[in-house]
């Protein structure tokens, strides 16, 4: 009899954990669903007093073909593209030879250095928008690629989630590459990284998510359409279209949104393992 009392607890507690689960997914995604309801109907039924999920009269090509026309679409989405990979791989350039140091090199000071990244945590990037735009400023590259891109070449959660990670490596590993002759910056490109590959694809989408989906930083640097991010050109899109027309803008954002979305799905097993193997210890 207590075995089952204990059976139907653990049972009653499962339903309501994934009932739990089930609602908050429901939360999430529910603005994802109506965006691409949206983006699929007529002007007369968006603002219809009934909602309903699939539209009656199917809109979607005349919606999706205005969003690429009326605005530089496909000009938004490759400068996406642009910035997001320069910064990636300046990203890496850096965490990566940071975090070795921090995590396999002995040397006087490294504990209070590695302090001073966690400290960079907690900054916010509004914090140094002021004295950063009046160096670009300065040097002339407001308006350019490399406004957007060099204030994001160094990641602090880079240099930690990396840092993590060669930590699980074991030191004879890297002891038997120096025995081969390597040299400490071979040992982080030949040895290190390939080894770190699920940490590194993990770092890789999350900077994509943040880095695509940046606005506050471009809004104040970027005054040409044609510089713009993603984020940026939805809301040049949405004054060209006065706010009115909400078929073609839900039909930009759902464009702008789907390279993060395919991003997530070809990556996803290599981002859970890179996430967990940088929790072992």
């Amino acid at each position: 009899m207590r075995t089952r009392s204990i059976a139907a607890t653990g049972l009653g507690f499962q339903l309501f954990r994934h009932a739990v689960l089930g609602l908050g997914a429901f939360l999430m995604l529910a603005p994802f669903v109506i965006m691409i309801s949206v983006s699929l109907k007529p002007s007369g039924e968006i603002f219809a007093p009934e909602f309903t999920l699939l539209p009656k009269q199917w809109h979607a090509w005349q919606n999706y073909a205005d969003a690429f026309t009326k605005q530089p679409l496909a000009r938004y989405i490759l400068n996406g593209f642009i910035v997001t990979g320069s910064i990636f791989a300046c990203q890496l350039l850096t965490a990566l030879p940071c975090a070795y140091a921090l995590a396999k090199l002995r040397w006087r000071g490294r504990e209070t250095m590695f302090m001073l990244v966690l400290l960079g945590l907690l900054i916010p990037p509004q914090v140094t928008a002021i004295p950063l735009y009046i160096l670009l400023w300065q040097v002339g590259l407001l308006n350019t690629y490399a406004a957007i891109i060099l204030p994001s070449t160094i990641s602090v959660f880079g240099i930690f989630l990396m840092r993590q990670f060669f930590l699980t490596v074991p030191d004879d590993l890297i002891n038997a590459a120096r025995l081969d002759g390597l040299g400490e910056f071979a040992i982080v490109w030949r040895i290190m990284m390939p080894t770190a590959m699920p940490a590194v694809i993990a770092f890789g989408v999350l900077s994509l998510v943040w880095n695509w989906n940046e606005f506050f930083w471009p809004l104040i640097v970027v005054q040409s359409e044609h510089l713009a991010t993603p984020p940026l050109g939805v809301v040049f899109f949405a004054n060209a279209e006065a706010g009115t027309n909400y078929g073609p803008l839900m039909a930009a954002a759902t464009a702008i949104t789907a390279p993060l979305v395919i991003a997530f799905l070809a990556a996803q097993r290599w981002f859970i393992d890179g996430v967990t193997m940088t929790a072992v210890k």
